[in-house]
């Protein structure tokens, strides 16, 4: 691009997307060419944030057919992500699609073949494979060999106020200028609910719950550090035991089994929403000690503790750290880089689908009350 601006186009301009297009912003690096969305109200205020060369569209498709366009960001309701991001690699856009990056693997593998086939630059929203403490916790304690043969990672991300969020009033009856149909797309073809549109993150549907929507995060983070792709079985237990206004549990557990001999934990609770702020973090538990890493903590973002029979140790050793902000900037601005460069992204298609298909085994489980295998029709084809 020869050293201009990068020119974007975004497509869901709810609260999440405006705030990308404000980080992005930050980076004087891009210029705002289409803001799309079914809502005028949203598309109004994201035209604002874009600036003057920024115009509306009502539908994505228009947005993909600017042939000035370089790369758009997807940050629509999760039922959109996989086709939006499928059509945009065909449209020959780069693209940043928010998480999960897909619902089901048959999704994913589609988006892997649509990214590699049109060569296009994908990054998935998973900004803790950017963040500055969580990186210096894996190369410090993992790369190193410190945490020796790790058998268990246990993740949690625990009192998400986004699950307990109720629509705004006067809300009760659909606005004259919200495209409800197009909002449903090829899902379920319900009436207007203030509560679908409002908190997605509610329903199976529309975000998965808890498991897709916020555990996709720590389960990153854990294939990651340990470089996972593929679960082997997964089992789940949870359900709605508190807040009766949704289809997705308040309270839930998955283990998953890899074949590199290691579970992975992940749990979510939202019975401490009014008492306590939200936490989020992993902690791996190997042979070598114990490494802790805090999402949200700023205090301590990690901290490591030797185990006692390690050679030349004290039992008491530890190795402390400051926690980073949680932005997703530092991992916008590698998308952004490698939209130059053509190298790899940190959060690419690949590590996406199998986070988003960790996830999905895991929601499999707790739906169907079984335990689940991974099926060789969702291997990535070589």
């Amino acid at each position: 691009m020869n050293g201009r601006p990068i020119r974007l186009g975004v497509i869901g301009t709810g609260p999440r997307g405006q705030y990308l297009m404000k980080e992005l912003n930050k980076t004087r690096a891009v210029e705002w060419g289409a803001v799309c969305d079914i809502y005028n109200v949203r598309r109004d205020q994201a035209a604002t944030i874009g600036g003057a060369g920024a115009k509306t569209y009502n539908e994505y498709q228009a947005v993909l057919d600017r042939k000035d366009i370089d790369a758009v960001v997807v940050a629509t309701p999760d039922h959109w992500h996989a086709t939006i991001t499928i059509a945009a690699c065909q449209a020959g856009k780069d693209v940043y699609v928010e998480k999960p990056m897909v619902h089901k693997p048959e999704d994913g593998v589609a988006v892997v073949r649509a990214a590699r086939h049109n060569r296009r630059i994908v990054q998935v929203g998973m900004q803790g494979r950017a963040m500055p403490h969580f990186l210096a916790a894996r190369d410090s304690c993992v790369t190193t060999g410190l945490t020796g043969k790790v058998g268990l990672i246990r993740t949690w991300y625990n009192g998400n106020n986004g699950y307990v969020l109720r629509p705004p009033p006067g809300m009760e009856t659909q606005p004259a200028g919200l495209d409800w149909k197009r909002w449903l797309g090829p899902g379920p073809q319900i009436p207007w609910n203030p509560d679908v549109y409002f908190s997605p993150y509610k329903w199976l549907h529309y975000d998965g719950g808890m498991i897709m929507g916020i555990g996709i995060h720590v389960i990153d983070a854990a294939h990651q550090f340990q470089n996972l792709t593929k679960p082997s079985e997964a089992v789940c237990l949870g359900g709605i035991y508190q807040y009766e206004d949704r289809d997705t549990p308040d309270v839930v557990n998955i283990i998953l089994e890899y074949p590199q001999k290691l579970n992975v934990t992940f749990e979510a609770e939202l019975m401490t929403c009014a008492t306590q702020p939200p936490e989020a973090g992993i902690e791996l538990r190997g042979t070598g000690g114990i490494l802790r890493v805090n999402r949200y903590d700023q205090a301590l973002g990690w901290e490591f503790r030797q185990h006692p029979a390690v050679p030349g140790t004290p039992a008491s050793a530890s190795v402390q750290a400051r926690g980073s902000s949680s932005s997703p900037l530092p991992l916008l601005r590698n998308w952004l880089e490698c939209i130059q460069t053509r190298n790899r992204p940190l959060a690419n298609e690949e590590q996406g689908y199998y986070s988003a298909a960790a996830c999905y085994m895991g929601l499999e489980a707790y739906r169907t009350r079984s335990r689940v295998s991974w099926n060789a029709s969702w291997n990535l084809p070589a």
